[in-house]
């Protein structure tokens, strides 16, 4: 059994098109459970009322997008956890397409779909994450024309999970860290986390092409909410999980590469977004202490070495 968790928040206007495209889907040994964190719009009431099918969770308060996921993965217990954003449109046969290649590949322990903007169908948003020594991650592929240049099933660092398969029993298996997703991280790189922590406990992922998705680039968060949690976090993943060898080498380029993102919001501090940013890298710093602890926590469970993905 397939469980599509669909993290929500205010999402009204969004949520028809997410989930009339699951009812068009090709294969259907799936539940769909959407996970609404406190809104304050009719979110609720549509699904309970135009898609009896789907499963709600409500819950009383905003608590950010890793805690809602975390309360949609703990509710279900299908052998694959999908997870889905709200603000996206999947093709009739793309849970066909990403299900069937953990189907066919067991070494494989997640699986990332093909991204496309929802806006412009002919350019990408994410063909699999990467992650870059410095800190910074990145979806391969972003607002580049598809031309077939990422039409070919390969392994790829992770998985964007605005709409990613992943096994439960690798989902338990880092749930042994304290959490699936790091409620701290509250939203933006929660993913970049997970899939840091899985790849330095072995795990894979497979990109699959044909598996695609529509998405509305950040139509829930996106502008300076995105900028603060981004200036907070990229650190903060970093701090939490780079092997201690890498992080003697390779701890100038986390540097430099702050330095940079500071200058550039310096350099824009008219903007909100830059000074979110800016607000976001002053409040990482505050909360390294607290990652740090948790990087103990979790010594033993690495592999010894971070090896990352250079193809973007």
């Amino acid at each position: 059994m397939i469980d599509i968790i669909i993290p929500n928040y205010n999402g009204v206007s969004l949520l028809p098109t997410c989930l009339d495209s699951l009812r068009a889907q090709t294969r259907r040994d799936f539940c769909v459970v959407v996970v609404d964190d406190g809104s304050t719009d009719e979110s609720v009431a549509l699904v309970r009322r135009y898609y009896p099918e789907v499963q709600v969770i409500a819950l009383s308060r905003n608590r950010g997008l890793a805690a809602a996921v975390n309360a949609g993965i703990e509710a279900t217990g299908g052998e694959y956890v999908v997870l889905l954003n709200n603000d996206t449109e999947a093709h009739p046969r793309w849970l066909e397409h990403l299900i069937g290649a953990l189907d066919r590949y067991p070494a494989y322990a997640f699986a990332a779909s093909k991204m496309m903007l929802f806006d412009a169908r002919d350019r990408l948003h994410s063909a699999g994450d990467y992650y870059r020594l410095d800190g910074v991650p990145g979806s391969r592929g972003v607002w580049q024309r598809d031309v077939g240049q990422f039409d070919v099933m390969e392994e790829v660092f992770g998985p964007c999970a605005g709409a990613a398969a992943y096994r439960r029993a690798a989902l338990e298996e880092l749930a042994e860290d304290g959490w699936v997703f790091d409620e701290d991280l509250v939203m933006y790189c929660e993913d970049v986390d997970l899939n840091v922590r899985a790849r330095l406990r072995g795990m894979r992922t497979v990109y699959v092409p044909r598996a695609v998705v529509y998405h509305r680039l950040s139509a829930t968060g996106g502008g300076a909410l995105a900028s603060y949690y981004c200036g907070r976090n990229f650190m903060l993943v970093w701090a939490k999980n780079m092997p201690a060898p890498q992080a003697r080498r390779y701890w100038p380029l986390l540097i430099w590469s702050q330095i940079g993102f500071t200058l550039h919001s310096l350099w824009h501090i008219r903007e909100p977004a830059a000074r979110a940013r800016l607000r976001g890298q002053f409040d990482g710093l505050r909360a390294l202490p607290r990652f740090v602890r948790k990087r103990r926590r979790m010594t033993g469970t690495h592999t010894g070495q971070l090896v990352v993905e250079t193809r973007y």
